[in-house]
């Protein structure tokens, strides 16, 4: 068994999000949202290397606002635990370190700020800014 060291450098951040997609598309609950919403998989899995090499390694390669893509979909917090078991677990079978716990820290941070979002545009006529 190969050790494993922690979160370091745009191929560490490959290696983790196809790990996750790659569950989250033949999980029972996650897999049918995804794989409706998500026509275009090279361009989703490029934009979401940028975006954890953003947040995780401060090399600024993503512009964009990732909540709004969301803010419509049938999701609750039922989806948002399972997505952040599967992403934690992707992140403990293939990582360990300072900035594979940062990785799970932040994504239960954008879980919880993406359904008080949902929530807030759900009870209003509102919607979020493009």
């Amino acid at each position: 068994m190969a050790v494993k060291t922690d979160i370091t450098n745009i191929h560490h951040i490959k290696i983790l999000v196809d790990s996750f997609y790659q569950q989250v598309q033949q999980d029972e609950l996650l897999g049918p949202i995804f794989l409706g919403a998500i026509k275009d998989w090279p361009h989703h899995l490029d934009k979401m290397y940028r975006f954890w090499q953003t947040v995780l390694l401060d090399e600024h390669t993503y512009a964009g606002s990732p909540f709004p893509p969301h803010a419509n979909m049938p999701i609750n917090e039922t989806h948002f635990n399972r997505w952040l078991q599967l992403f934690h677990a992707a992140v403990d079978e293939l990582f360990t370190g300072k900035t594979a716990d940062e990785a799970k820290w932040r994504s239960g941070k954008m879980a919880a700020m993406f359904q008080h979002k949902i929530a807030f545009y759900r009870g209003t006529n509102m919607y979020p800014l493009q």
